[in-house]
This record gives C-alpha cells, sequence and structure tokens, in this order.
C-alpha cells in the first residue's frame, strides 16, 4: 500500500511504516496524522502482521510540526485548535496502545512530536548521527500532547531540563535517558540490527506479546496487591489454555516450530 506521505510495505509478518515527506524532513501535519491512524487501525486487524516498524526516507527522521499545518492552526479559534490537538493525541494513543509490539528505527534528527513518536514504540533503536530536540517552548508552545509518553520513557527528571531548555541531545544522551534501547554506528548497522531483533519478534507467539504489552502496562503502573497478584495469575491462566498457549507448549514439546513461525516462513 501507498501514500504519497506516508510508504506501508507488509511481507513476511512485518508491517513497515515509513515516513515519506523528505522534501520537508518528514514533518507531519494533520494529513500524515490521519494517513498513520488509517495504517495502524488496518494493521491492528491484519492477521498478517506480526511487527510493526516506524522509520523514515530521506535525510532526518522527522523535523515534527510542519510549518504550514502550524501557520493554519495559529489563526484558528481555542476550540478549533483543541480538536485539532485530538488528533494527534489518538495518533499518540494508537501506536502506544498497539496490540503488535512496534520497533523505531531512527537515523537524522527527530525534534517535537516525532520524540512522542519514538517514545510511543515498544523499542527504538538510532544510528549515532540522530539528535533530538524537544523544541515546543522556544516557540511559545508545550510538548503537551505527546508528554505522557515521553516522561514515561525518560523520566520526570530528565523531562524537567530538555522539556524546558529545549536542547538538542544526541543519541547517546537519549540512549541514556531511556528514549532509545541502542545506538548503532550508521544505517547499514541500523538495517541489520533491526533484522536481528525482528527475527527475534517473529519467533514469538502474537498473542503472547500482545497480552504481555498489557501486563507490562498493568504492573508497571499498579501497586503490588492481592488485585495486581489476582490479575497476573488470571492472565497466564489464560494464555495456557489458549490456541496459541496450547499450540507454544505442544511445539515446544514435540521440540518443532510453533505455528506462528511457520506461517512466516511462507
Amino acid at each position: 500500500m501507498t501514500d504519497s506521505n506516508l510508504l506501508i510495505e507488509i511481507e513476511n509478518g512485518v508491517a513497515k511504516l515509513i515516513l515519506n515527506r523528505p522534501d520537508v524532513h518528514n514533518a507531519f501535519d494533520d494529513v500524515l496524522i490521519q494517513t498513520i491512524i488509517h495504517a495502524l487501525d488496518d494493521i491492528t486487524t491484519n492477521d498478517h502482521v506480526q511487527v510493526v516498524v516506524l522509520t523514515s526516507n530521506g535525510k532526518h527522521f522527522s523535523a515534527g510540526a510542519d510549518l504550514n499545518w502550524m501557520k493554519r492552526m495559529a489563526v484558528l479559534t481555542e476550540q478549533e485548535n483543541r480538536e485539532d490537538a485530538q488528533q494527534l493525541a489518538q495518533l499518540m494513543h494508537t501506536l502506544n496502545n498497539l496490540n503488535k509490539p512496534t520497533v523505531a528505527l531512527v537515523d537524522g534528527a527527530a525534534y517535537g512530536g516525532a520524540v512522542g513518536l519514538i517514545a510511543c514504540c515498544d523499542m527504538a533503536i538510532a544510528t549515532q548521527r540522530s539528535c533530538f530536540c524537544l523544541s515546543e517552548v522556544k516557540i511559545g508552545l508545550s510538548p503537551a500532547v505527546i508528554s505522557p509518553f515521553v516522561v514515561s520513557a525518560i523520566g520526570e527528571r530528565a523531562a524537567r531540563r530538555y522539556f524546558l531548555s529545549a536542547e538538542v541531545f544526541d543519541a547517546q544522551i537519549a540512549e541514556k535517558l531511556g528514549l532509545l534501547h541502542e545506538v548503532v554506528n550508521d544505517e547499514v548497522a541500523l538495517a541489520n540490527k533491526a533484522t536481528q531483533l525482528i527475527d527475534a519478534l517473529l519467533l514469538n507467539s502474537p498473542q503472547a506479546m500482545n497480552k504481555t504489552k498489557q501486563l507490562i502496562k498493568a504492573v508497571s503502573r499498579g501497586e503490588i496487591n492481592n488485585a495486581m497478584r489476582d490479575y497476573t495469575v488470571n492472565l497466564i491462566a489464560s494464555i495456557r489454555v489458549s490456541e496459541e498457549g496450547q499450540e507454544g507448549l505442544a511445539s515446544f514439546l514435540e521440540k518443532r516450530k510453533p505455528s506462528w513461525v511457520e506461517k512466516n516462513e511462507y
């Protein structure tokens, strides 16, 4: 599937979403936001997709908000701006809560809302030349919509610095803060690392990965009490008796590949 602003490639269990506005450094506007939301909605119900990769064409990952889009927003009413911001919030929510593992591959600059996209992905790898900036306060704005996801990734203390200073920080700092999981030398190394990671994910049960994403969210934000214990007990019990759970155990005991791996080999 192809859109002028977003390329979508689906092959062997992997959906690759490629930001494709290199002439404006992959800056996003309301049209691109809606396009990505629709793509993610389609992927959610596509049983042929097990892993989602977010990447870009051109010199930079994304410069954040498109200048022409910002100009349009400047002359709208507060209510109209509220409705517009809801779309970006929907994109972040959809990506953050997608029922499949997501991988961000970053090469070049990622500014503003682009940092939010990276924070919403389960895994993020970048090249050494990549740089990051939460630049909103420089132009009198705030990283409001992306803030829950970025603060979750880098923590309150780091957010206080980089939200308020609008400093540009490099890939090594982004890794130290937790925004990135790994930094590699160049585009070739990025592609190689992505292949390794995707291959590992494709070995896993799609249902189990989905349930485990829900598990992480629940246990990382909740109190360790009887309700938490019951949640974890019920989760593993339901997975064990599910179709994929039974297939996974059977394939392990029979020393064969599970059905979800065999499906992606054709």
